[in-house]
């Protein structure tokens, strides 16, 4: 993870950096299924992740965050894909090519609202620039964004090509840093600090032994639930208690990956059970929250050739009634994925003084100790 620290930058903003405890650190389970080695969307092997923080002065709060779903050229060896809206009020770039062809061909990209055009301008340079794709004339970049202008001085459009392309070069395997990190930097959920958070499952080996990873962006708002334990209601903290209309408005970024051979079709009805994953935590994909899934197959038997000698394609594919453990997998790691980025992030100052709270985790854990949710 690459990090570009202005020398304006509020020492005391250094505690916004680190990685608090998962969710799982506490105890809490989330689901029936066995988590990967990392509960991370890294967890589907070769899928890599990268993050560029902002943290300058007293006003810039943002970032990006890189997925890459291989290690090859993706634009040569493009991957099925699909999107899912839940709630379309968001700028995602490159939906309707990908709705159109059924495959993402360039890292996915997460940053802020009115930074999508210069994250689209880097992927297209990171692109073209790749040995191999010299005679390329057209790429659909593919960019998700959130509205981070609470905590972040977003009209001073502060992500440059620069930090885009840090993200996507520093990706790596392995652990997945959360919380108040990339494209999460300045976000907020549930009324509290937001932020990026991640987590996988392993379906049985009777059923595939497949992976099903999920990486989330989270900035929405609804009644916060873990684990079915009514927190929200129980700390009092809430939408429309006193009336204010636009209190639980915001945004998810959802990216799913899994290793199971699947189609754009099964992709997009893989990408609508995430959305279950985030009504399972109380979000209400309200009217001015902009809710995208995208969902890539990383398989390598499924790759789309830029160019091929055949006109014909041959996939193996998993069959309809074969899908279904891996929609599980993805409501319990989006579940999941987005608890994380809340027990990831710390309390936040930003744009104009205002503050952001993390979660009150003692109150919680107290909580879930009292319905018994506790391992």
């Amino acid at each position: 993870m690459v990090r570009y620290i202005g020398c304006f930058l509020i020492l005391t903003c250094f505690n916004c950096f680190s990685q608090q405890k998962r969710i799982r650190d506490y105890g809490v389970e989330i689901g029936v299924l066995k988590t990967g080695e990392n509960n991370a969307i890294t967890d589907v092997k070769g899928v890599r992740v990268g993050h560029t923080t902002i943290i300058e002065a007293d006003s810039i709060r943002t970032g990006v965050t890189a997925i890459l779903p291989h290690s090859d050229n993706i634009f040569q060896s493009k991957v099925p894909a699909a999107i899912y809206i839940g709630n379309g009020f968001g700028k995602l770039a490159g939906y309707s090519q990908v709705e159109e062809l059924g495959n993402i061909e360039t890292p996915i990209v997460l940053t802020n609202t009115l930074s999508v055009p210069v994250a689209s301008n880097a992927l297209i340079d990171y692109t073209l620039r790749m040995p191999g794709n010299e005679n390329v004339r057209s790429v659909n970049s593919v960019v998700g964004e959130t509205n981070d202008g609470w905590l972040n001085d977003i009209r001073g459009r502060h992500v440059k090509e620069s930090h885009v392309l840090q993200a996507i070069e520093s990706a790596k395997i392995g652990p997945v840093e959360e919380g108040n990190v990339g494209a999460g930097t300045g976000t907020i959920c549930f009324g509290y600090k937001g932020g990026i958070g991640t987590a996988s499952r392993v379906v049985p080996v009777s059923l595939g032994n497949f992976t099903v990873g999920v990486l989330v962006q989270t900035n929405f708002g609804g009644v916060l639930e873990i684990n079915g334990v009514p927190i929200a209601k129980e700390l009092k903290k809430y939408p429309y208690r006193d009336k204010i209309l636009n209190d639980a408005d915001g945004s998810c970024m959802i990216v799913i990956a899994t290793d199971a051979p699947l189609d754009a079709r099964n992709l997009k009805r893989l990408a609508k059970r995430a959305m279950l994953g985030l009504a399972k935590t109380g979000g209400i994909a309200s009217n001015g929250s902009g809710d995208y899934v995208i969902a890539v197959s990383t398989a390598k038997t499924n790759r789309v050739a830029y160019e091929s000698d055949s006109m014909y394609k041959e996939d193996k594919l998993l069959r309809n009634d074969a899908v279904s453990p891996l929609f599980l997998a993805t409501i319990e790691a989006t579940e999941e994925a987005i608890l994380n980025s809340l027990f990831a992030a710390k309390t936040m100052k930003g744009r104009d003084g205002h503050e952001v709270r993390s979660i009150p985790i003692d109150k919680i854990i107290s909580l879930m100790k009292q319905y018994n949710k506790i391992r």
